[in-house]
């Protein structure tokens, strides 16, 4: 399923790919992704995601936009990072997208500890890294199945229905 196919009025979990795609942008996956998120604007869906997958967002934002700033290799780019934080004062991408992500309307749910301890879980039974299994966790506690992603280990987990970008 793409997104093309969720009905208006449906909530949907929005996944840490989609949000790179569209801050990016990424040239095949941006379009249907800005799609997405002016779909939630509108009201026409409800759009949901996790602090933690917010955090993700923005820490791969950070690294994307320190790599183009100052020409650094995506290898090692968190040891330089750490290493030159007065160039890291001069990041301001991931600050502008979490105000942006904020005015669209995409709510933010809280993680908590009883839904890490549940994340270890879901890795084991689905084959999940513990950022994906996460946010398996949040979306159970939830009561939510729609989820927005291009990551396709989502597919292996019943109860899941995920649309990609196209």
């Amino acid at each position: 399923m793409t997104f093309a196919d969720i009905p208006a009025g449906q909530v949907v979990f929005i996944d840490a790919n989609i949000f790179i795609y569209y801050f990016r942008p990424d040239p095949v996956l941006g379009s249907a992704c800005a799609q997405l998120l002016q779909r939630i604007e509108n009201g026409e869906i409800d759009g949901i995601t996790s602090s933690h997958i917010l955090s993700e967002t923005v820490h791969r934002l950070m690294t994307n936009e320190a790599s183009q700033r100052f020409a650094w290799p995506m290898t090692g780019i968190i040891r330089r990072m750490r290493n030159h934080p007065s160039q890291l004062q001069q990041l301001s991408r991931h600050r502008q997208a979490i105000d942006e992500l904020a005015l669209v309307g995409v709510r933010v749910l809280d993680v908590t500890r009883a839904q890490v301890s549940l994340a270890a879980d879901h890795s084991c039974q689905h084959g999940l890294l513990s950022s994906d299994a996460l946010l398996v966790a949040v979306m159970h506690a939830h009561g939510l199945t729609d989820l927005a992603s291009h990551d396709a280990d989502f597919d292996r987990v019943p109860g899941i229905t995920r649309h990609a970008p196209v």
